[in-house]
This record gives C-alpha cells, sequence and structure tokens, in this order.
C-alpha cells in the first residue's frame, strides 16, 4: 500500500465463531492499543421474517456473511498481524497467504453491504456544499471541483465538472474527496 488509510477488509473466521471471534478481537484491540490502526469490527445482520409450519411467522436475526467478519483499518505490519492472529480467525479475504497484505474493499461495496444491513455509516467529511474539493481517486483523480450537494445515506456527493467546455453534475463517492488546499 503506497499510503496508510482507513479501510474495510473482510476477515475469514471458522463458521459460527463469529461472535467470539469480533469479541476476541474487539479486547486485543483495546489490550494491545491498536484503536488509532483497528476502528470497527462489524458482523453484518439482517432480518429476515420465517414462516413457520403452523402458518405463525417469526423475526429471525441472521448473519448476512457466515464466517466472515468486517474490519476497518489501517494495514500496518502490527495491525495486520494483531487481526490475522486473533484466535478462530483463518484469514484475510483477499490475501493470498504467506505474509501478503489484504485487499481492502471498493468503498461503494461497503456502502452497498451497509445500507442493505440497514447500517447508516459514521462518516467524517471536511466540506461542505459550496466547497472545493479534490478527488482522490477514480476516473477523475487529481481533480478540483465544486460540492454542490452531499448524501450521507447514499455516501455520495455531487460535484461539478468541467467538460468539453461545459459544466456538468457527477456524483462521487464521498470517500474519494477531501477538501481542496
Amino acid at each position: 500500500m503506497d499510503k496508510l488509510e482507513k479501510r474495510w477488509y473482510i476477515i475469514q473466521t471458522y463458521s459460527g465463531f463469529e461472535d467470539s471471534v469480533e469479541r476476541d478481537l474487539k479486547k486485543r484491540i483495546e489490550t494491545m492499543e491498536m484503536q488509532d490502526y483497528i476502528f470497527n469490527v462489524l458482523i453484518p445482520t439482517e432480518t429476515v421474517v420465517e414462516t413457520k409450519a403452523d402458518g405463525s411467522k417469526k423475526e429471525k436475526v441472521k448473519k448476512m456473511f457466515p464466517g466472515y467478519i468486517f474490519v476497518e483499518m489501517i494495514v500496518t505490519d502490527e495491525s495486520w498481524f494483531i487481526v490475522r492472529n486473533t484466535p478462530k480467525v483463518t484469514g484475510f479475504l483477499g490475501s493470498s497467504g504467506g505474509g501478503t497484505k489484504p485487499v481492502p474493499l471498493p468503498p461503494e461495496e461497503v456502502a452497498n453491504v451497509f445500507k442493505k444491513a440497514g447500517i447508516v455509516p459514521q462518516i467524517n467529511i471536511d466540506f461542505e456544499v459550496g466547497d472545493m474539493v479534490e478527488v482522490i481517486s477514480g476516473s477523475m483523480a487529481g481533480q478540483i471541483v465544486e460540492v454542490t450537494d452531499i448524501d450521507l445515506v447514499e455516501t455520495k456527493a455531487t460535484v461539478l465538472v468541467e467538460m468539453f467546455g461545459r459544466q456538468m453534475d457527477f456524483q462521487v463517492d464521498l470517500s474519494t474527496l477531501k477538501k481542496a488546499k
């Protein structure tokens, strides 16, 4: 990774042990003082309605991805080691093993999972409508654009881009923007 940034990763666990891994990992983060590198540990769940044989309906909370836990972290050798060596963690999704660093989830995939799970992500942005921002990744990386709308639920911003001599609106993910200097 060329620069250290907070991203979401998926860790694999023994199926059925997600809750204990979540608990153990949170304890390790605290005891090893890794709060500045490992921020969130999440097991996405959804509520489903099951119909019993007698026709009655029952709501049940199910894990959306059995055997997987989402972790928001900055990957360093130490943070990677702490997560990877938590009991009942079998590895990171997207890591081929042998000490290779994991591949982060694209922000739009994280947003889709959170939306389906009914989780409104905590987003800290340092800009508002009318501010000039720099696009830091994607096809428009490096461009300075004006923010015309912010949608915190969808984690998107509408920005004004000059293209072919005209001003055009584009929607971009909030995580791809930073306030221009």
